[in-house]
């Protein structure tokens, strides 16, 4: 644990009292082979203190991928685009009434949002009313104020008044000061915009409306796993904390990748008729190979088992029962926030090191420190 002390036989480190290790060196290249992979030592009383865990590759803490013939993806639950409306103001004017005041409530199809008061909608309702007027007074032969009342009668319906609230104003005649924007469907509040007293111009976005009984679950494809989906395809998903597996299908696949990523994305559609799908939600879905063109089967870790350099990447593997531990190169696929694919270099069933395995690499980084050749390509001629 002191990498400072060394002496030259057996004993006790003067610091901390442990029993010195003897340091284990990269094992020499064979004629004509590549260099043997290189080991370190560690004793009981070290791998305790450096809290040393190792698991079978594909055993608990570093489960398979997948079932046989499947690719999990991790994804997140959205909100679904297609069901989701935002009532925007039709009139410069001031918001007099909100509705509705806080984002996930719940409302109803018809339901009113925001009431604002508009000269120019006072203005509109005075020459509706007047036209309706003059047309009544002609009787018969006031046909060409029909032009004028239709007319004065659509700048309405472009301004957001409803079919309902033009017969009242026609009945009553009297103009109101106010319009007030209704809900077009069922649904959750996603957002406000406005507050009451505020001065809005026309386009404001008022509300924001989503019905979730329909979500998306949005996930990450690498290039070599897009091959293996088609639109429309049928998948399962499995949402976080929720026992029952959920059936969707495929309504997006994005051609081109993500900025700055090697990844594209997917979009699964679920039906969310119980409303226990909300966004946020985290969720994995799992694609069904097809046949000898699937994604070969990985095997995954934790990502702090797996090791990175500019020359690639390393796991740890514990060879034997004596705290022997060597370093192997791996290859690795598909990745997420917590686990790392490995595709090649380390079997099935191979004992890795998933704690601690940054100490055994500072462990290497010293041996590699008593000789200066130590771990270097042997291909490279000085």
């Amino acid at each position: 644990m002191h990498p400072q002390i060394s002496r030259k036989q057996p004993g006790k480190c003067p610091i901390c009292g442990m029993d010195l290790v003897k340091a284990a060196k990269a094992a020499p290249a064979t004629a004509g082979g590549p260099a043997a992979a290189p080991e370190v030592l560690l004793s009981a009383q070290q791998r305790q203190l450096a809290g040393i865990r190792v698991a079978a590759l594909g055993g608990a803490a570093s489960t398979a991928s997948s079932a046989a013939g499947t690719t999990v993806l991790t994804g997140t639950i959205t909100a679904n685009a297609n069901q989701t409306r935002t009532v925007s103001s039709r009139v410069a004017g001031r918001v007099e009434r909100l509705f509705v005041r806080q984002t996930g409530a719940t409302i109803r199809a018809g339901a009113p949002l925001v009431s604002i008061y508009s000269e120019q909608l006072q203005a509109l309702q005075q020459e509706y009313v007047l036209s309706l007027a003059q047309q009544r007074a002609m009787g018969t032969s006031g046909n060409q104020y029909g032009r004028l009342v239709a007319s004065a009668r659509q700048k309405l319906r472009l301004l957001g008044m409803s079919e309902g609230q033009l017969r009242t104003l026609a009945a009553t005649g009297r103009p109101t000061s106010s319009l007030t924007f209704y809900s077009p469907q069922a649904g959750l509040v996603q957002a406000v915009g406005v507050t009451e007293g505020q001065y809005v111009g026309e386009g404001t976005l008022l509300v924001s409306l989503t019905n979730l009984s329909l979500v998306w679950v949005e996930a990450q494809l690498y290039p070599e796993e897009v091959a293996g989906v088609e639109m429309g395809q049928s998948v399962q998903v499995q949402v976080a904390g929720l026992p029952d597996a959920y059936s969707g299908r495929v309504v997006f696949l994005s051609p081109e990748r993500e900025a700055n990523s090697k990844v594209t994305l997917l979009r699964v559609q679920l039906a969310n008729a119980g409303g226990r799908l909300q966004p946020g939600m985290q969720a994995n879905v799992r694609l069904p190979s097809r046949g000898p063109t699937a994604t070969v089967q990985s095997l995954t870790l934790p990502q702090d088992a797996v090791l990175r350099d500019s020359r690639g990447s390393y796991v740890w593997e514990q060879v034997g029962t004596a705290g022997r531990f060597r370093r192997l190169k791996v290859t690795t696929g598909a990745e997420t926030d917590e686990t790392v694919a490995i595709t090649g270099g380390v079997p099935a069933g191979a004992l890795v090191v998933v704690g601690g395995a940054y100490l055994l690499e500072s462990e290497y980084a010293l041996y590699q420190g008593t000789d200066p050749m130590a771990g270097m390509d042997p291909s490279i001629k000085m």
